[in-house]
């Protein structure tokens, strides 16, 4: 029974929400705090205690996890008037799944260890349907003997609990891959698009693209052309699934780390710039997948 000690859960947007579910479905008593309180609705619903404040979460739980947009959400969840920090009890688990900054990750984790308390990072890959499935993929750092107690809770949201090092360590991981998911998805629409212009069904070019060297996630699980295939965001006029604002923070948190490593990352640049030209262009909420719909539309490109 100790096992089931209530989780705090901080954060129930469009990934938080389906990820504190899932602890309930594994039966663990949610203390949640939200800064918007409709997103508290469904899982109040299903059990749930809400909280006014992170800090009343943290007094309550001595595991908590987040789930926020950026940066700046971050520290002030942690470090506010209000917030995890101010009424976290000694000896408490905290894992940020939120995809930021490594750097502030590492002063989240300092700011945490002055309490008594252990910061850990582990944000997600795997996307909103990933999130529902509960099989997403968590890239943990932190420290290392602490990593079993974090997967335990973690195994609940995901298949893949991975853990890659020091605080800090897992954003790296994370920021990496979104990197190579935006150069991927960018070459896949490129791809389609002038497939299609030369006269081939997108259907058959996406086969042909899926049994040859060019397979990649984005053309074979997520391709961006409406009709190919079922159940992903192309097939709902781009709606749901990871919005282009998200994928432009994510890709200048990687150059804001190239600049500081002193690492040429030139196609991480162009797709930067890119997703931040779709964000002023009207497709800020649409899944980053838009890309075809933005290149179909921007012909003088």
């Amino acid at each position: 029974m100790v096992s089931k000690a209530p989780v705090g859960f901080v954060g129930l947007g469009n990934m938080g929400n389906p990820m504190a579910k899932n602890l309930i479905k594994h039966g663990y008593p949610i203390i949640a705090a939200d800064v918007f309180p409709e997103s508290c609705k469904e899982i109040q619903d299903l059990g749930a205690q809400i909280m006014d404040s992170p800090a009343d979460v943290a007094e309550r739980a001595d595991r908590v996890i987040t789930m926020l947009p950026s940066s700046p959400n971050v520290i002030e969840v942690y470090t506010g008037p209000n917030g995890i920090l101010k009424k976290v009890k000694k000896g408490s688990l905290l894992i940020d799944s939120s995809t930021i900054d490594p750097a502030v990750s590492k002063e989240m984790a300092k700011a945490a260890e002055k309490t008594g308390a252990l910061f850990m990072d582990a944000p997600v890959s795997g996307g909103v349907g990933a999130a529902r499935a509960g099989n997403l993929t968590f890239m943990v750092g932190g420290l290392e003997e602490e990593f079993n107690a974090a997967k335990e809770l973690l195994s609940c949201m995901g298949t893949n609990v991975v853990y890659c090092g020091a605080v800090g360590t897992g954003q790296a991981a994370k920021i990496c891959n979104n990197m190579l998911l935006a150069i991927s998805m960018i070459g896949t629409a490129e791809t389609m698009n002038l497939g299609i212009r030369l006269g081939l069904d997108p259907k058959l070019l996406a086969k042909i693209l899926n049994m040859s060297s060019g397979r990649c996630w984005s053309s074979d699980t997520y391709n961006p052309v409406p009709g190919v295939m079922e159940g992903v965001p192309s097939a709902n006029d781009y709606q749901g699934g990871f919005a282009t604002t998200l994928m432009a923070k994510d890709l200048g948190l990687a150059q804001n780390t190239a600049t500081n490593t002193k690492t040429p990352a030139l196609l991480g640049a162009l797709s930067h710039q890119i997703y931040r030209m779709m964000c002023a262009r009207g497709y800020a909420q649409k899944d980053f997948s838009s890309v075809f719909q933005f290149l179909r539309e921007e012909e003088n490109i």
